[in-house]
């Protein structure tokens, strides 16, 4: 995810929070228009951080 964070820093002129949460409502509103069974394949290909797993950390 910190790929595509660095690419909306430098191609989009966003700070680092910005960035961050920007990725953040993305993945949230892709993961609402896909079953249940699918989300997960989102924060996958994200390479999403741990804080929003559902694994319980």
């Amino acid at each position: 995810m910190q790929e595509l964070i660095n690419e909306l820093i430098n191609k989009a002129g966003l700070t680092q929070e910005q960035a961050e949460k920007s990725l953040e409502v993305i993945k949230t509103y892709i993961q609402s228009q896909l079953p249940p069974m699918m989300q997960g394949m989102v924060d996958n290909f994200l390479g999403s951080k741990s804080n929003d797993s559902k694994i319980g950390e």
